[in-house]
């Protein structure tokens, strides 16, 4: 076995060109506007009269519309190019968006047309999700590094995100925050428009079946991949689905409304110092390294259980916040590095897909068990089952010794442990 802990330093590489500026735009404008969605849908469902089960409906049909379209997103992108494929959707969410501000201005959006148009966004960002880790090794030389300032930019959009959706609803109306998330796809696909990208060779004899299906055997062959899928099943089951609803009501409960969202401006703050440190420190074994991160994840649902003083809870929200962001920088780059460039999209398409499809059962479950279990004892209960998840990624021999990869490699097998 290699007794050594991280891997000898990288060779020094130049991350700010301007292919990276226009990505990292690109990102952290569009995530500033998808953080912003979730007050603003939740306010407007509310004051439209549908409740909390209209707005049930209408995230349940933006994350299933998600989930059964992004396989075919990777295909896509893996067969032409992820550059327009991105474009068309930041496209077509701008126009999204943009209808539901102008409808909130000038009337009363039926629930129907609010479900319809989640669809549709759903679908968009299907197209455009797997790309954006396909794009991350052609626009810098240093995929860790990237990725690690990209986790510090998305903690920026989680602490700013709500906090600019309560100011605009709060001070104007809903519909102009409708209005600005669209104006961030727009920004978004300008700056994609505007990357100088390398030639992206492909060979398109194959039928779309044929690339679902190589897609999935390149997914299926690398057993630390759809290990850790496995492991995300049980997590997003029975922590990260239902982490945010029974989290609000215990926090809210106990602190007021207010309260809630310093905790996730906590976990926000948590979450850039996380990217910070990956940037930083880069394990010989990733994912072995970021399991140990994710050891310190199980804190937010312990913390939502037991309900400490607001300070307590605040640093209890960002020690798992970081401990989460340098677990999500290992795991991007080494899927990044270890996948073919040719391939790298469907296979991300599959990652997603699988991991993400266990978060809506857990919100969906998590109602009926809170109110059969006791709602702090479940939330006691998921953090054990984090910390359980946290351990198998350190117990299971192909994801523990997974080697470094700077580079994509081209087959698919697990490098050996030494």
């Amino acid at each position: 076995m290699v007794s050594s802990v991280s891997a000898p330093p990288a060779p020094r590489t130049h991350l700010w060109t301007r292919n990276f500026g226009l990505y990292f735009t690109a990102r952290i404008v569009s995530m500033a506007g998808d953080t912003m969605m979730p007050v603003a849908m939740a306010v407007a469902m509310l004051s439209l009269g549908y409740g909390v089960s209209g707005l049930g409906y209408v995230l349940g049909t933006w994350m299933g519309a998600f989930a059964l379209f992004v396989v075919f997103g990777g295909v896509f992108a893996d067969r032409f190019h992820p550059k327009p494929q991105m474009i068309g959707a930041d496209a077509a969410r701008f126009l999204i968006q943009g209808s539901f501000a102008v409808y909130l201005w000038l009337g009363h959006p039926s629930l129907w047309f609010v479900i319809g148009g989640s669809a549709l966004g759903g679908i968009a960002t299907a197209m455009f999700q797997p790309g954006v880790n396909g794009l991350v090794p052609q626009v810098a030389a240093d995929p860790q590094k990237a990725n690690g300032v990209l986790r510090v930019s998305e903690g920026m959009s989680t602490m700013a995100g709500p906090a600019l959706a309560g100011i605009l609803v709060s001070v104007t109306s809903t519909a102009w925050v409708f209005a600005v998330d669209a104006a961030t796809f727009a920004v978004s696909g300008l700056c994609l428009l505007a990357l100088r990208l390398p030639p992206f060779e492909v060979d398109r004899s194959a039928s779309t079946l044929e690339n679902l299906r190589t897609g999935w055997v390149e997914f299926r062959s690398r057993s630390w991949l759809w290990a850790v899928i496995l492991i995300w099943w049980v997590l997003g089951v029975f922590v990260w689905g239902p982490i945010t609803p029974l989290g609000a009501a215990s926090v809210i409960g106990e602190h007021g409304k207010a309260a809630f969202g310093y905790a996730e401006g906590a976990f926000g703050a948590g979450c850039m110092l996380g990217g910070l440190v990956a940037i930083r420190l880069r394990p010989a074994r990733p994912l072995f390294g970021g399991g140990i991160a994710m050891c310190l994840f199980p804190m937010m649902p312990l913390a939502a259980a037991l309900v400490p003083s607001l300070p307590v809870l605040m640093l209890m929200y960002a020690v798992s916040g970081l401990g989460w962001a340098f677990w999500g920088v290992q795991w991007a780059t080494t899927v990044q590095t270890q996948i073919p460039e040719d391939r790298l999209n469907r296979v991300t398409a599959y990652e997603i897909a699988g991991s993400i499809l266990a978060v809506p059962l857990g919100q969906v479950l998590a109602g009926p068990a809170a109110q059969l279990f006791g709602l702090h004892r479940f939330l006691l209960a998921g953090s054990v089952i984090g910390l359980g998840c946290a351990l198998a990624l350190l117990l299971v021999r192909p994801v523990r010794g997974l080697r470094r990869a700077e580079r994509p490699t081209g087959e698919p097998v697990d490098l050996p442990t030494g």
